[in-house]
């Protein structure tokens, strides 16, 4: 699927939608966070310092994958961690930064999310990585961001909040809402006790399963057998 290109104003708008829905939805605020899109030749993401509800499409940075930018306005100052999953990562499509309440308050206490829920798998791992701290906007806090994500699509940012990535914008604001769901369940069962944690073979079961979890038959290659059971179809 051949990607849009820098001035699609179709994905400058859906960039802005997003970063105004991570507000919406309450898992960020004001200004904080950031989000990126890739398109040909590199990526669009929001401007530094502008409050996304004065966004309008053309005030969306495009960056190419080299890490220079094009436009008035001066790209996130996280511009690095967005370059850096573009660069290292193919599937990332788009994007996700946040300061999300209950990840950034374990990331502050420097505690990744184990499996103490299946759902945790949902970031491609069998636990949510917390990455060590490191300055905002530095290459530092980029490199300990690709480190703790390894083969997963989000991680918290110690004593900062969360990123994920997903194929599009719409998947990658859909999984930082669940990692941040996840962080606020952990910490409520931390609050009543120790929670159970689920082992090793069991996490290995649940991410063999979440090759075609929530995926339809017209969503995969033919021929992908389903890692869940169904029942039979009657017709």
């Amino acid at each position: 699927m051949s990607l849009a290109t820098p001035d699609d104003d179709g994905l400058r708008q859906a960039v802005i939608d997003t970063a105004r829905a991570m507000n919406g939805l309450g898992i960020n605020q004001g200004k904080a966070g950031n989000v990126s899109a890739r398109c040909d030749g590199g990526f669009l993401v929001t401007p530094s310092g502008v409050p996304y509800e004065d966004l309008t499409p053309g005030d969306i940075v495009f960056m190419d994958l080299a890490g220079r930018y094009r436009g008035a306005l001066l790209p996130s100052s996280e511009w690095r961690m967005h370059l850096a999953i573009y660069q290292e990562r193919p599937p990332a499509g788009a994007v996700v930064h946040t300061h999300s309440t209950f990840c950034t308050a374990l990331a502050c206490l420097r505690e990744a999310i184990p499996a103490f829920h299946y759902m945790v798998a949902v970031a491609g791992g069998t636990r949510i990585e917390v990455a060590d701290y490191a300055t905002f906007g530095t290459a530092a806090l980029s490199d300990a961001m690709m480190a703790a994500l390894g083969p997963r699509r989000a991680c918290l940012l110690a004593n900062h909040g969360m990123i994920a990535f997903g194929a599009n914008l719409r998947r990658a604001l859909d999984l930082a809402v669940e990692v941040e769901t996840l962080a606020r369940q952990y910490w409520h069962a931390r609050m009543m006790g120790t929670p159970v944690i689920l082992g090793e073979e069991e996490m290995a079961e649940v991410l063999r399963r979440f090759a075609t979890y929530g995926r339809q038959p017209k969503d995969l290659p033919p021929g992908t057998p389903q890692a869940l059971e169904f029942p039979t179809r009657m017709d």
